[in-house]
């Protein structure tokens, strides 16, 4: 019996390609006053079948052989762990008190809205996209919460590359985001208990149990690392503390994944319990950002162009027909939803707007949960496609239409004290925020 082949060389030719090709995109798009992200996501996509599997078939062979694809797979979703961990880390709640009355109603809004609307679409597309063995309530579910998705992190790079960061409309808007962020996860943690689960009481024994964790995780490990925190500021041991973030990262990402709400709640709950403004955390926190996101992240983005295929819909007209109205009620509720909350909340109605449009980008939050959604066998590959279809039309619109909204509009600041929780995610340095992320560091995803 022959020997497996080895996967080594295949990777070490395309992972450069990947990552260089994701950068390109990035860049391309950037001169287009688009977020990377979109460069990203249509580079993973035309390396899927959707383009090079279809124009050249063998090239798309050579170059993603069938046996290096999971390990492809592992090291974009090690990425993806460390994305989590830093939006996490980077997400602070506290400093939006000044918002937080009008970010919560507007995020309650654009989120019930889409809950609600998705619910009726997912209703209708049950029948023609479930795959075979999967319940109506964990479909109906899952499309109703991948409705309801904001990218705090995409909102947050197109507020920083505008100037309207610190603006009156831009801490709104970034308190809506992260409202929506954390409520968007918890659903989901949600809709994965219900998937998982073989019974009613095994859904709430999973749900019990991520509680309790979570509040181990803030009772107990959050003072833990805040001692630890402070002894390697006092002794220098960075090096160390670099480990211990990860390892800390993998260990939480384990538990929930044992749990049974998936690996990523973990690592964005390790994030959210790290102590923030440490010179040695942030310090750590930057290196790991500064490899994961450019070198690790794009691996995310191909394998799911890898799992996207457009192809699936050219035949069938009927799909296309259902791609538009996943398409229609996506924005119809987000942006409806945040522009209608705005506006009752006191807004004008081109702030509104505004912020409506930013709370319709949906960036890679969405595909980190469309790809949770194929992991667990809930929705199929031609719904998937339709899906990553709409996460990218949303996302590249959000600045060509805010630009049009914001015209000849001067940015007011906020009054003192109402600056933005989450200045870190995107553009700390840029912000002039301290302790929200290392300073110079991005996501730019």
């Amino acid at each position: 019996m022959a020997a497996p082949a080895d996967p080594l060389p295949d990777l070490l030719i395309a992972i450069p390609v990947v990552i260089l090709l994701c950068k390109a995109g990035a860049r391309l798009v950037r001169g287009a006053g688009q977020p990377p992200v979109v460069g990203e996501i249509a580079v993973g996509l035309l390396l899927g079948p959707s383009f090079l599997g279809w124009l050249w078939p063998e090239a798309q062979a050579w170059l993603f052989p069938p046996a290096s694809l999971p390990y492809l797979g592992l090291l974009g979703n090690l990425g993806l762990l460390i994305f989590m961990f830093l939006v996490g880390h980077e997400l602070q709640l506290g400093s939006l008190r000044s918002q937080t009355r009008t970010a919560a109603v507007v995020s309650l809004v654009s989120i019930a809205l889409p809950l609600g609307l998705g619910t009726l679409l997912a209703l209708g597309m049950y029948g023609a996209f479930a795959p075979e063995g999967v319940e109506r309530l964990p479909f109906v579910l899952f499309i109703a919460v991948a409705m309801s998705i904001t990218a705090f992190p995409v909102m947050a790079r197109i507020l920083s590359d505008r100037g309207m960061y610190r603006t009156r409309v831009g801490v709104l808007a970034l308190a809506c985001a992260a409202f929506d962020d954390v409520a968007a996860w918890c659903l989901l943690a949600a809709v994965v208990a219900v998937s998982t689960a073989g019974s009613p009481m095994e859904a709430v024994t999973t749900a019990l149990s991520a509680v309790a964790f979570c509040l181990f995780m803030v009772v107990a490990v959050r003072p833990l690392l805040a001692r630890l925190t402070d002894r390697a500021g006092r002794t220098s041991t960075d090096s160390l503390v670099l480990v211990l973030l990860f390892s800390g990262l993998c260990l939480s990402a384990l538990a929930t994944d044992l749990i049974g709400v998936h690996a990523l709640f973990g690592a964005f709950l390790f994030g959210a319990v790290t102590p923030r403004g440490s010179r040695v955390i942030e310090h750590q926190t930057a290196r790991l950002r500064a490899f994961a996101v450019p070198v690790l992240l794009p691996l995310f983005f191909v394998t799911t162009g890898l799992r996207a295929d457009v192809g699936l819909l050219a035949t069938d007209p009927v799909q296309w027909l259902w791609a538009g109205a996943v398409l229609a009620v996506a924005v119809l509720a987000k942006w409806g939803g945040g522009t209608g909350a705005a506006r009752l909340s006191g807004q004008s109605w081109r702030d509104a707007m505004s912020i409506g449009t930013l709370m319709n980008c949906r960036g890679l939050t969405e595909l980190i949960v469309l790809n949770v959604g194929l992991g667990l066998g809930v929705i199929g590959q031609d719904l998937f496609t339709i899906l990553v279809l709409m996460a990218l039309i949303t996302t590249a619109v959000t600045s060509p239409v805010l630009n049009r909204l914001r015209k000849g509009m001067p940015e007011e600041e906020p009054p003192a004290g109402g600056r933005a929780d989450g200045e870190g995610a995107e553009e700390t340095a840029a912000a002039g925020a301290v302790g929200a992320g290392a300073a110079g560091g991005r996501i730019t995803s």
